[in-house]
């Protein structure tokens, strides 16, 4: 999906604004296909490489963040089939951890809040 693409520190300012529509459309695309059709259309790791992209390219030119950036929102409006649930416990996020020592550190996190220090815990 993003194979073959220029790195962000090689595109010049007219590279990024194609790129940053490109990316929008196809973020907004797989955002409508998850949150209201339940139907997605790339795996996790392949929609949050997109939006990573997406972030680097602006902190590299922060003139072009259009206010309806992907990095502005979080998900979409659910469809009308879903109905709202309420977590009883905070729900806890890996928070994109692409990396071995982002996991160690979510696990951190998971056990100070439960306050398991050595208990085993299950990640599914």
């Amino acid at each position: 999906m993003l194979e073959g693409l220029k790195p962000v520190a090689e595109l010049d300012e007219s590279e990024a604004v194609e790129e940053l529509t490109r990316l929008a459309d196809e973020l907004t695309a797989h955002d409508l296909a998850y949150h209201q059709q339940d139907a997605p259309t790339v795996s996790d790791a392949e929609y949050d490489a997109l939006k990573l992209r997406n972030l680097e390219i602006e902190a590299r030119f922060p003139e072009l963040i259009r206010e309806n950036s992907p990095s502005l929102r979080v998900g979409a409006a659910r469809a009308e089939q879903f109905s709202p649930v309420e977590h009883g416990v905070p729900m806890l996020s890996l928070d994109n951890a692409f990396s071995d020592e982002e996991a160690v550190e979510f696990d951190a996190r998971v056990r100070r809040f439960l306050r398991a220090d050595a208990e085993p815990i299950a990640y599914t």
